[in-house]
């Protein structure tokens, strides 16, 4: 059987039990060579020294003010450290870490001839173990089998990265035989779970608690110095961020436009709230936004400017955004 693509955009409570979802806006950054890790580890938020071939770090490559270039998942592939993350990313922290990568021995370049694709929902694992001679869980979060490799991504739901060349995840798909989802869906699913999505256009410009890393434990504070480590240790010991990234949902009777903005109320005004970051609208007008907005308790009474009857609300993160 082939799976042909669903073009349909559901909302979250629409989605089928188990599905895939194409990536086709996925991508990677490969580092490789005696250096890779040394070089790394100099360059992004989270301890590259503690990766290993079964596990999952989150992190984010900064320049020198400690703006965020990507937020990333790196895994280990074919000795190549790999630091997954949207195209749109890719970009600007490519040029970054080759600029500084010349004075290392280490090859840096986007990964070539990879296709990428999610496998999500309640028979996920069960049919994983029907195609796969190992599966990753919490415990071991990647795997490697043949030439696939295998993501595990904790959640509220089960969401599996699978990696490998065209022809491989092809055959995946026709195996598997699910509803097959377009990218959006993927967006959506990182909006809900809180899990920063970067576009070519706000990369550069937040710092690493602005997109809540520390709340995913995409920063380490223990691993010694990196590109732009005092601008990230001194908003996190001295309480110099009032931003945070939040997930909020609104009902729209039009498509949401590229320069329409979120307002917040005060007193018998509106005015700017925020900034988006990344939007996903269903078929039935329902729609999901990941936002920067001031770090209150209680937001004020949010809407879309130019949809002003369309009153915006906050959706409750699967972590917290409290510092001990």
């Amino acid at each position: 059987m082939t799976t042909a693509s669903n073009t349909e955009l559901p909302s979250l409570s629409q989605l089928p039990d188990t599905y895939l979802i194409d990536l086709t806006d996925f991508g990677a950054i490969s580092l490789a060579g005696e250096e890779q890790s040394k070089y790394l580890q100099g360059q992004v938020t989270c301890d590259v020294n503690s990766s290993t071939v079964q596990n999952l770090l989150v992190g984010a490559h900064c320049d020198a003010k400690g703006k965020v270039f990507s937020v990333f998942r790196l895994i280990n592939r074919s000795s190549a450290h790999l630091l997954l993350q949207p195209k749109a990313s890719i970009t600007n922290s490519l040029k970054e870490l080759q600029k500084f990568g010349v004075f290392a021995k280490v090859t840096i370049e986007e990964a070539q001839d990879l296709t990428f694709i999610a496998l999500v929902g309640k028979q996920a694992s069960s049919l994983l173990q029907q195609e796969f001679s190992q599966v990753p869980d919490s415990l071991s979060p990647v795997v490697q089998v043949g030439s696939t490799s295998l993501i595990y991504l904790a959640g509220e739901q089960a969401r599996y990265i699978i990696i490998d060349e065209e022809s491989a995840i092809s055959a995946i798909k026709k195996a598997l035989a699910l509803p097959l989802y377009k990218q959006a869906v993927w967006d959506l699913l990182e909006i809900t779970q809180g899990f920063p999505i970067l576009s070519a256009q706000s990369s550069g410009q937040y710092v690493p608690q602005m997109l809540n890393l520390q709340a995913i434990n995409g920063i380490s504070f223990t691993k010694g110095c990196y590109l732009g480590q005092e601008t990230v240790a001194r908003m996190q010991y001295l309480g110099k961020n009032k931003r945070a990234l939040f997930s909020l949902a609104t009902k729209l009777e039009q498509a949401l436009q590229a320069e329409d903005i979120i307002e917040k109320q005060l007193g018998e005004n509106w005015r700017k709230a925020g900034d988006i970051l990344a939007t996903y609208q269903a078929d039935d007008g329902s729609c999901v936004i990941q936002a920067i907005l001031v770090n209150d308790k209680e937001q004020p009474p949010l809407r879309i400017a130019s949809q002003n009857n369309a009153v915006v609300t906050q959706q409750l993160l699967p972590y917290t955004l409290e510092t001990e």
